[in-house]
C-alpha cells in the first residue's frame, strides 16, 4: 500500500514500494492556480536536491513553480500532462502526476506532512 504525503508547497507525494516516489500537485494548489494550461517538466535522468525547482506549471492567472519535495534522480515524467495540461486539475491527485523520483535519501520524507497535518496548513493560510 502506498502512503501519501505533502510538503508546505503544495506538492504531494506519494511513495511505492521500490524507492521511488510519484509527485504532483494537491487540490488546494490547483484550485489557487485555476485552469492550468502549460506544465514544464524536468529531463528523466536530471537529479535535483530537495527544494530545488523541477518544474513549472501555468495557469490562465499565475505561474508557479513546482519543488521537489525530495531529493533524487528523475526517473518518468508524465507525458499525458504535457500533452493535456487539465489532467492538473481535472485529477490532480492520479492522472494529473507530474514526475517520479527515485530517492537518494528516505529520510527526506520525514519532514513532510501526513493528510491531516497538510488539511491544517490549507486550512490556516
Amino acid at each position: 500500500m502506498s502512503k501519501t504525503l505533502y510538503t508546505h508547497d503544495h506538492e504531494w507525494v506519494q511513495i511505492e514500494a521500490d524507492g521511488v516516489v510519484t509527485v504532483g500537485i494537491t487540490v488546494h494548489a490547483q484550485d489557487a492556480l485555476g485552469d492550468v494550461v502549460f506544465v514544464d517538466l524536468p529531463s528523466v535522468g536530471t537529479s535535483f536536491a530537495a527544494k530545488e525547482v523541477a518544474g513549472v506549471v501555468e495557469s490562465v492567472k499565475a505561474a508557479a513553480d513546482v519543488y521537489m519535495p525530495v531529493g533524487g534522480e528523475i526517473t518518468e515524467v508524465n507525458e499525458a500532462l504535457r500533452d493535456d495540461p487539465s489532467l492538473a486539475n481535472t485529477d490532480p491527485l492520479k492522472a494529473g502526476w507530474f514526475f517520479k523520483v527515485k530517492l537518494s535519501n528516505a529520510a527526506e520524507l520525514d519532514g513532510l506532512m501526513d493528510s491531516a497535518a497538510y488539511d491544517e496548513l490549507v486550512k490556516n493560510s
